[in-house]
């Protein structure tokens, strides 16, 4: 399980990776330059007694043109992108940045600009000089053919892409997405491939040394720290909550008074920032704050909103889907305990907002409580008893913001079948 692990780490280090935009372009112009002198290689070889002859004044020219177009194209590409970013800030929540930062089609054609232009300027700087024979002139004329058209095909599908990067639909789908990843990864793992919290977990407590979210758990670390010192490790802070030095990362239960809870500290990875990958209730958070927005007096978007309910129906129901046995997580973490995610917290974040601002609107009241009704009938019981939970909070909201008798009794006739109506 060990090799298990490492690859969940790497998963999440590759993962903010993606989020920094000069690393594709780096590697694809460091392939560009390779290939350039890679080109000469060939004049090594016999390839140029059967390869045509190809004027070096021709490549110099193709060569110029990309040159004196990629790096236009390229600044086009990043004005295109920033204003994509800010369109995704203001229109659906700062929270969705991270998001359209790591599109792939963006990057890729980002990186394919750049890396085209140090391509066709470091090939005409060799070609100017001489540095290619027959075969290599041939080689690089290929390449050159081949980036070409490599870049009008990028060009246009990024053309399709930056067309709707940073719209509201495309960011609510890319939250879901992200949303459903983390939440399938927990549901097939609810403790993490640890043990369960055992009801006397209790002990001393670890706190953090700096103020800020838990973003991972190394959780080989704890494993092997608390094997070599014969402790139970349990975790009190899982990925997306918010650490203090007065709030405890974790108990330790058992060993010797003097044990040195360094490598437990170091085990949490904390920033200054919510991630996606391994918090599914942050993507929760961020979809209701895409339907609060839409809510607001300055927006009045009632249809994003209720998209956004049906996208949180479709988040839920992958929550309640049952996983196949080949799919589940085995416990192999057994000297760390990991609490498991309650419904009731994936409800309040999912729903309290939409419910808060939109209780003055009937056409939100009653697709929300639809949207309960169906939430209890397809989960558990904890999910059923979340879902009643969140209906009568709506109904009383609803109470006192609503002017019509009428459109509460509405209100009233869409809400769970199972539930007593509320006096409120």
């Amino acid at each position: 399980m060990e090799a298990v692990f490492s690859r969940d780490r790497l998963r999440i280090r590759l993962s903010r990776l993606r989020d920094r935009l000069w690393i594709k372009p780096l590697v694809v112009c460091l392939f560009s330059v390779a290939g350039v002198f890679a080109a000469a290689l060939a004049d090594g070889t016999g390839l140029g007694d059967i390869v045509p002859e190809i004027d070096s004044d021709s490549i110099r020219t193709l060569l110029g043109v990309m040159a004196s177009s990629m790096l236009v194209i390229a600044t086009l590409s990043v004005s295109s992108m920033v204003s994509a970013y800010a369109s995704a800030s203001a229109t659906a929540t700062p929270r969705s940045f991270r998001l359209v930062v790591s599109d792939d089609v963006s990057q890729n054609a980002l990186s394919t600009f750049l890396g085209a232009f140090i391509y066709s300027v470091v090939g005409l700087t060799a070609a100017m000089n001489g540095y290619f024979g027959r075969a290599g002139l041939f080689v690089l004329f290929v390449l050159t053919v081949t980036v070409f058209a490599i870049v009008i095909l990028t060009f246009l599908r990024w053309v399709d892409s930056i067309a709707r990067l940073g719209r509201m639909g495309s960011t609510i789908d890319r939250v879901e997405q992200a949303a459903a990843a983390a939440l399938k990864r927990r549901r097939q793992a609810p403790t993490l491939c640890a043990a369960p919290v055992r009801p006397d977990a209790s002990g001393r407590a670890v706190f953090a040394g700096q103020v800020g979210y838990v973003q991972s758990l190394d959780l080989p670390a704890l494993q092997a720290w608390a094997q070599d010192a014969q402790v139970r490790v349990v975790v009190t802070a899982l990925p997306g909550t918010f650490a203090t030095p007065g709030r405890p990362l974790a108990q330790v239960i058992g060993g010797p008074e003097d044990l040195d809870f360094s490598c437990v500290v170091k085990a949490f990875d904390v920033g200054g920032d919510r991630l996606f990958d391994d918090d599914p209730r942050f993507g929760l958070i961020v979809l209701g704050e895409i339907a609060g927005r839409a809510l607001s007096p300055a927006v009045n978007d009632p249809g994003t909103a209720i998209d956004v309910i049906g996208t949180l129906v479709r988040l839920f129901t992958l929550w309640s889907e049952p996983t196949p046995v080949a799919d589940q997580a085995e416990p192999k973490y057994d000297r760390v305990e990991v609490p498991e995610i309650s419904a009731r917290d994936l409800f309040d974040d999912a729903f309290t907002v939409i419910a808060r601002d939109g209780a003055g609107s009937v056409e939100i009241g009653v697709r929300l409580q639809k949207a309960l009704a169906c939430l209890a009938q397809m989960g558990g019981p904890e999910m059923r008893d979340a879902a009643e939970h969140h209906s009568r909070l709506a109904l009383k909201r609803a109470a006192k913001a609503l002017a019509m008798e009428e459109d509460l009794a509405e209100l009233q006739a869409a809400a769970l079948a199972l539930r007593t109506p509320d006096p409120a």
